[in-house]
């Protein structure tokens, strides 16, 4: 498969999995292209046209060439110049690699990765967060990240795949969607009536197996193992942490309990002041089931060999 035909695959199951919809990211992306079309010529120049069919700002491909076969790709949570190194160093040993794929966005995927949290908006809404509420919160929390991304050094690990000459990309929010509905689903369906359920639920997965064997399980971090469970909403989605400020509001729409990747120390004592309960999943495990997913998608379209590294450890779901 060619390199632009994976990254498109990769960008249409993240459209299915997308908690917004089918009908809402069609008119997000006709939203785009009337954007596009109104701008003048010198703006047109500074434009990301991956928008007008991708829109994941932090899913693309980095480095190399579009029309490229790929039959062997190395897959990591985290890829940066040392890691892209390692790859030079297997391949002078005679591992074939044609492909590099980091979770975690890097290059430009990184300096506007924070675009995608618009989608915590519909996630919200979902569960009966006001639209208006919900949206204002998510504004400035946009900007709190794009101030805090803003004076990174992006392209780093690009000098290192084109002095290298690597093909990378990066698949962030489609992989992440797919873990949340798998996530969100398999709760909905387990239906857990207090929070040492979640944790069996979790433990019944291999990258959660694989994570408490590596000394990172899932974990309560907020609440007992008796306490009851009645309305859960998994964060596992949306590009990082949401507003602080919105858990108050999900306590009142009925949330009790949160099964997030991660929560910042901040995150947490908001949700302590909302009474509501937190199960930390574990963050690498997470993005590895998403990856996961995403490669059992792939591999239903053609074969690859599949190395792993950097954290992430390859099972199927199929």
């Amino acid at each position: 498969m060619k390199l632009k035909r994976i990254y498109e695959e990769v960008i249409k199951k993240g459209k299915e999995a997308d908690p917004r919809g089918k009908k809402e990211i069609e008119n997000l992306l006709r939203e785009k292209a009337k954007f596009y079309e109104k701008l003048e010529a010198k703006e047109k120049k500074y434009f990301d046209k991956e928008l007008l069919n991708n829109p994941y700002t932090d899913t693309r491909i980095l480095w190399g060439d579009p029309e490229a076969e790929m039959k062997s790709i190395i897959v990591g949570i985290d890829v940066g110049g040392e890691e892209l190194l390692l790859v030079d160093r297997l391949r002078e040993k005679g591992t074939d690699i044609d492909l590099v794929i980091s979770h975690h966005p890097q290059g430009f995927a990184y300096a506007t990765f924070y675009e995608v949290m618009d989608l915590q908006v519909d996630v919200l809404k979902n569960i009966g967060v006001n639209v208006s509420f919900a949206e204002k919160l998510l504004e400035e929390r946009k900007k709190q990240v794009e101030r805090r991304v803003h004076p990174v050094n992006f392209y780093r690990a690009i000098d290192f795949a084109r002095w290298l000459k690597i093909n990378f990309m990066c698949m962030h929010t489609p992989c992440d969607n797919l873990a949340y509905q798998f996530m969100d689903n398999l709760i909905k369906r387990k239906k857990p009536k207090v929070l040492k359920d979640i944790l069996d639920i979790l433990l019944e997965i291999p990258e959660y197996q694989e994570a408490t064997k590596r000394g990172n399980p899932p974990k309560i971090f907020l609440g007992s193992k008796n306490s009851r469970v009645s309305k859960v909403l998994v964060e596992f989605t949306g590009g990082t942490e949401g507003s602080q400020e919105i858990y108050e509001r999900l306590s009142s729409s009925g949330i009790d309990t949160i099964v997030s990747m991660h929560q910042s120390e901040e995150h947490l004592k908001k949700c302590q002041e909302a009474k509501i309960n937190v199960v930390i999943a574990s963050h690498i495990a997470s993005d590895s089931l998403g990856v996961n997913l995403m490669l059992d998608y792939l591999e239903g379209k053609a074969k690859f060999k599949i190395y792993e590294f950097s954290g992430f450890k390859r099972f199927s779901h199929k």
